[in-house]
């Protein structure tokens, strides 16, 4: 008798825990909605714990693909505590004192067969959709050539005078007001908004990864391979990524810095970019002793 009693509280403790669970899943999963809306676009901020805000239509799909996968998922989380919770209320000594013999129930194993099935080509389908999206390079307004090296980046714009330059982290002590730490570079890649920007990826060591979270797009940079990816910023600012592939003990140092400007804007920079940079030789421009000063950050 006092073992039953026993049995049932925990039951309603365990009803009433899993209620409070849905309840805080829920209300994670509305955070994680309007934090996608909420989150800024040119770089992480503090305790953020959703994607960083999308810039690009790609990133608008990959958003709303993590919000699809994240609905599946709480769903089917929900679903099997109420399967446990219905097991514990229906099947406990007092509930059914005498054990059903069951051994095998046609229905529900087809149910469990077939359900994750449908569960994942409905996650199949959009996630091809997106793979697509990323992968088929639309015709370019504008190519940008990046090279990875040990420990900074290079630039060239073939389109717009073939001129090229480095782009280093600029050091903490240099920072200037509203330059973010690790991420300011000296240098910013400067793109127009709503153009579609082809970017050549390549590596002149080792292996590297391009990545702008902002823009959803993250490429890997290898030596003698030139990979292809694009984006299309719609929205003006300064967007940050980092290097992706563990490339050294410095790999923490060579941010990525994307201005996007206006068109009129963008013409203005090309003009003042090629007398800046036209002059000095391709693609590594940096004197061995400054790289072995960015080392040292």
């Amino acid at each position: 008798m006092g073992v039953t009693f026993a049995m049932n509280s925990w039951v309603r403790n365990a009803a009433r825990r899993a209620a409070g669970l849905a309840g805080g899943v829920l209300g994670m999963l509305a955070l994680a909605f309007t934090g996608a809306a909420l989150a800024g676009t040119g770089q992480p901020s503090p305790w953020q714990i959703n994607l960083q805000g999308a810039a690009s239509p790609v990133m608008e799909s990959i958003h709303s693909f993590h919000f699809f996968l994240l609905v599946i998922i709480v769903a089917v989380v929900l679903l099997v505590l109420a399967l446990l919770v219905v097991v514990m209320v229906r099947f406990n000594e007092k509930a059914n004192p005498v054990p059903s013999r069951t051994t095998h129930h046609t229905m529900i194993e087809v149910a469990w067969t077939v359900v994750p099935v449908l569960i994942l080509v409905a996650i199949a389908i959009p996630s091809f959709r997106l793979l697509f999206l990323q992968l088929d390079l639309p015709k370019a307004d504008i190519t940008v050539k990046v090279t990875g090296h040990q420990w900074y980046w290079s630039y060239e714009y073939p389109d717009n005078g073939a001129f090229s330059f480095d782009s280093l982290m600029v050091p903490e002590a240099d920072l200037k007001p509203g330059q973010p730490r690790l991420l300011a570079v000296d240098n910013d890649v400067v793109v127009p908004v709503n153009k579609i920007v082809r970017i050549q990826v390549t590596a002149a060591d080792v292996i590297h990864s391009f990545a702008l979270p902002s823009f959803g797009v993250k490429i890997d940079a290898l030596p003698g391979r030139l990979n292809e990816s694009w984006f299309q910023a719609t929205k003006e600012g300064i967007y940050y990524g980092q290097c992706s592939e563990l490339c050294g003990k410095d790999h923490a140092f060579m941010p990525i810095a994307i201005r996007v400007v206006s068109e009129a804007e963008f013409a203005a920079w090309v003009e003042t970019a090629k007398q800046e940079f036209a002059g000095a030789p391709a693609p590594a421009r940096v004197a061995q002793g400054d790289v072995a000063g960015v080392a040292a950050r």
